[in-house]
């Protein structure tokens, strides 16, 4: 199975929590369902061009939360996401963004009615383009 997973090489960003994070997402997102078999690790590693120990990282802290189980001889399979954890999880990666975004506002000094008009701004051009 191809998975949709994007590397920035010149991110700061950790490779392996770049995976983390966009598997993550593509689960509890439903993109890849429950039952779904993954790639193998050594498979995996050589679609994205980056190291087995990477991969092995980014699926057993996924395993850790819950969202991949593998089973002996067979591979490594998508969990069960409830509903409580999409939600959960889309509150808090769309809440760290604004937040930073308030941060970088707060930081050039913009008042909270700017930070709110911007906001607002954005919201509206970016649901006009996705119609």
């Amino acid at each position: 199975m191809w998975i949709p997973v994007q590397i920035n090489e010149n991110s700061a960003e950790p490779l392996y929590h770049q995976i983390e994070t966009q598997l993550r997402s593509l689960i509890i997102s439903g993109v890849i369902t429950e039952g779904t078999l993954l790639p193998s690790i050594r498979e995996f590693a050589g679609d994205l061009k980056c190291s087995v120990i990477t991969v092995r990282r980014v699926y057993q802290d996924l395993e850790n939360e819950g969202l991949l189980r593998t089973r002996q001889g067979t591979g490594t399979f998508v969990s069960h996401v409830g509903d409580g954890a999409m939600e959960e999880y889309k509150r808090e990666t769309v809440g760290k963004a604004l937040e930073s975004a308030v941060d970088i506002g707060r930081s050039v000094h913009c008042s909270k009615d700017e930070l709110e008009q911007i906001f607002m701004e954005i919201v509206e051009r970016k649901y006009r383009e996705k119609d």
